[in-house]
């Protein structure tokens, strides 16, 4: 295993990383942009390196920074997390270049899959569906107006190099195309670093499903149960569980088996999650490939007992996981709320400040609060909302639902305002009672409702 650590990145992972670095008995060292100075991910390093000023593209995306403090500090190898550089195969290639390992796949793996058009064309290769898109990354407005006629309204723009819902946009005609087209690649570009778009024919009403994969080097390759990621607000997940309550026994089977035969045909190391919809005739199509860790790996380490960033070192120190895929079995449900700093009654927008009063709901069974946030955090303009996740687990589903709805109604943060009672509000209807919500639910079915709810009570208290 290795001695040091660096964890290129911030907040609730870096915190999540660090523990597990401490737990196998390897440093962490932490990099941070002034803005972060205060962090718990920061305090919790046994090192930490100042890399840059707040935003983004003076810190966290900068790559000599990071491999800098890295070799500064002697560190063996870099975990990236999520986002930020995670899925930059540049990176990758600079870690091994320097010397330290890229907890994560080859940098050529990240190239074909972490590219999104590059996935694409590779799963058609490997004979797995995907959705119909274009052809080629859209090089500009008249090459994605041509591919959109081809298509069919509704498309969806997307970035190649992104995920976890940036450079996205959804459009049903040539104006809002048009539109929409340079603003999805300044986004793509503040996020990735890299501008480039395609398209992808839009499926609706569909599941959003995903199943996570590990490979060691040995050439072991283990599946691991579905996640349901159906409830999503402007392409970001909202909520996420697993299992799927709609899924079968038999879909399970040979969707892990279609994804386990993709990752032996790639090569693929480390840990990465497939993403597909399904429609309502339950037809799979895949969306893309994120090859690294994920946001709500936790509800699948909740119910396997797995934990992935363990895994992951494991796999990137050269040894072999240490189960099969006979040995994994699937104990119960799990659910995760991510707690936001921002307003849902205004277009959600994000809410900085500093917290005052901090209480998590825990001290039962079965719940986990992941976050990099204390009272006195400093939430910084600069970064995602994201502040905190809510995990719950129990043998039975409705039981689950009622611990989450416990563990929000318990919750206590002052200081900034956080989406909070639209993840309760959200908790307490029909479709996630029975688990038949689609990726439209909130936007379609709910969030309107909830607003007017909402404005009432507010207008009733005045």
């Amino acid at each position: 295993m290795f001695e040091k650590v660096l964890v290129a990145n911030r907040g609730e992972i870096a915190v999540q990383i660090i523990r597990a670095l401490h737990e196998v008995g390897s440093q962490a060292v932490a990099v941070y942009s002034v803005a972060d100075q205060e962090s718990l991910f920061v305090r919790l390093a046994d090192e930490a390196v100042c890399i840059g000023d707040g935003p983004v593209n003076q810190s966290y995306l900068n790559m000599q920074a990071v491999i800098s403090a890295a070799n500064l500090t002697g560190c063996q190898a870099v975990h990236p997390g999520y986002g930020f550089l995670s899925e930059n195969a540049a990176f990758a290639q600079l870690c091994a270049d320097c010397q330290l390992t890229f907890i994560g796949p080859s940098p050529a793996v990240i190239d074909q899959m972490g590219d999104k058009e590059n996935a694409r064309q590779t799963m058609q290769r490997l004979g797995v569906p995907v959705i119909p898109g274009s052809q080629a990354v859209l090089e500009n407005v008249d090459a994605a107006l041509k591919s959109a006629h081809e298509l069919g309204y509704p498309v969806m723009i997307k970035a190649a190099a992104g995920g976890g819902g940036k450079g996205i946009r959804a459009v049903n005609d040539d104006q809002a195309l048009a539109r929409a087209f340079q603003t999805a690649q300044q986004e793509a570009q503040a996020s990735y670093d890299d501008q480039r778009l395609y398209l992808e024919k839009i499926i609706a009403p569909a599941k959003h499903i995903e199943v996570q994969v590990l490979a060691d080097q040995q050439g072991h390759v283990v599946y691991l149960p579905e996640r349901d990621c159906s409830l999503q607000r402007n392409h970001q997940k909202v909520m996420e569980e697993t299992p799927c309550q709609v899924m079968t026994s038999a879909e399970r089977l040979e969707l892990g088996q279609l994804v386990a035969d993709a990752t032996k045909k790639l090569g693929y190391t480390n840990t990465g999650t497939y993403e597909f919809l399904m429609d309502q005739q339950h037809h799979f199509y895949f969306l893309e490939m994120n090859t690294r860790l994920q946001v709500e790996h936790t509800v699948t380490e909740m119910v396997t007992g797995i934990e992935l960033i363990k895994a992951q070192l494991t796999i990137a120190a050269g040894e072999p996981l240490p189960f099969a895929q006979a040995d994994i079995h699937v104990q119960g449900t799990a659910l995760e709320c991510r707690l936001n700093a921002e307003d849902p009654q205004h277009d959600f927008r994000p809410q900085p400040g500093r917290i005052e009063q901090l209480i998590y709901p825990i001290g039962t069974l079965g719940v986990r609060i992941d976050a990099g946030v204390v009272a006195g955090s400093l939430i910084a303009p600069f970064y995602d909302s994201m502040i905190a996740k809510v995990i719950v687990h129990s043998n039975q589903r409705q039981t689950t639902l009622n611990k989450m709805r416990r563990c929000l109604d318990e919750l206590m943060l002052t200081g900034v305002q956080t989406n909070q009672d639209f993840l309760a509000a959200l908790l307490n209807t029909k479709a996630v009672a029975d688990g038949t919500y689609t990726t439209t639910y909130i936007e379609q079915d709910f969030l309107k409702g909830w607003l007017n709810d909402a404005q009432a009570q507010v207008s009733s208290a005045n």
